[in-house]
């Protein structure tokens, strides 16, 4: 497994994640989701498939520590946790940065570029960042 792969993979989830933030109202009160809100059961099994082809591609490689933040993603995407869906991927690219800082990995321009721009679509679909929001709640 290379670290374009596990890129191509994180690609995939975060489009999956763009995909569903997009049906989102912009204000969901979090003891109120209802199930309705929820991915859909085809979504839901083809982000499974990326974490399952990243899990059994993985073993033995330096990626398998990869494994466990991506299972708590595919298991809050599962619910409809969107937070709780993003936070693992931004900690899988934290990793690799990481992984790629002390030499374990290889990773070239293009790959650092893509962690930047998963980084920050990742960012967007985090609830609350939403720039007609900016400066609510500061009075008049």
């Amino acid at each position: 497994m290379l670290t374009t792969e596990v890129l191509d993979a994180v690609g995939g989830l975060t489009a999956y994640l763009k995909s569903y933030a997009a049906k989102l109202p912009p204000v969901v009160h979090l003891s109120v989701l209802s199930s309705g809100l929820k991915p859909s059961f085809e979504t839901v099994d083809s982000y499974e498939t990326i974490v399952s082809r990243v899990r059994s591609q993985s073993a033995g490689t330096p990626y398998k520590a990869l494994n466990e933040s991506l299972v708590s993603s595919l298991e809050a995407f599962e619910i409809g946790n969107l937070l709780g869906a993003v936070q693992p991927l931004l900690s899988v690219l934290d990793h690799l940065e990481r992984m790629h800082r002390d030499k374990e990995i290889e990773m070239g321009r293009t790959d650092e570029n893509r962690i930047k721009e998963y980084r920050a679509a990742l960012h967007k679909v985090l609830p609350g960042n939403k720039p007609e929001l900016d400066g609510a709640g500061g009075g008049m």
